[in-house]
């Protein structure tokens, strides 16, 4: 077996800017990264993964269980939730995409969960026989949320839900 690195380096491929208040969300890519977005406007939805800069401390890696801010009583494993407690804190989004200036390395998007200046990691392209499947199973503390994205937004305005903010 082949000894494994003890640390591995990940460099930004650019930052999320957010301006909540004009309600703007884009990905700043930098100078050397711009030609990879070419072709990029022939998807929908991409898959963007980003640093959870914030949360990059000793103390919060160090977090592996959580309360559920959105099933409360609910205790669980970092790796069963969307926690942004996390080992490494990766973080990733499937987003829709609204444009993409490949030269000025601008992609907009409608929103994302991520705040103003974090780093961007990596995007991909959302595929639908890659990252869709079909007979799936959440936890109990999932079942009543709606099975689509598109229907999230009004789910959530009926449902109150702390997210912590």
């Amino acid at each position: 077996m082949t000894k494994q690195p003890e640390s591995y380096q990940l460099y930004p491929i650019g930052f999320v800017r957010a301006s909540e208040a004009e309600q703007s969300f884009i990905l700043e890519i930098d100078q050397p990264h711009r030609p990879a977005l070419k072709q990029m406007k022939q998807f929908s939805h991409v898959m963007v993964f980003w640093w959870a800069d914030k949360m990059d401390t000793e103390k919060y890696r160090a977090i592996t269980t959580c309360e559920l801010p959105y099933a409360p009583g609910v205790e669980a494993g970092v790796f069963a939730c969307r926690s942004e407690y996390r080992p490494n804190p990766i973080a990733v989004t499937t987003v829709p995409v609204i444009n993409v200036d490949e030269e000025n390395g601008i992609v907009i998007l409608p929103w994302i969960d991520a705040f103003d200046g974090t780093p961007v990691i990596d995007i991909k392209p959302y595929i639908p026989i890659s990252d869709r499947i079909r007979d799936i199973k959440v936890a109990e503390w999932l079942q009543d949320w709606p099975e689509w994205a598109e229907d999230a937004a009004a789910y959530f305005e009926e449902h109150a839900t702390d997210f912590g903010d």
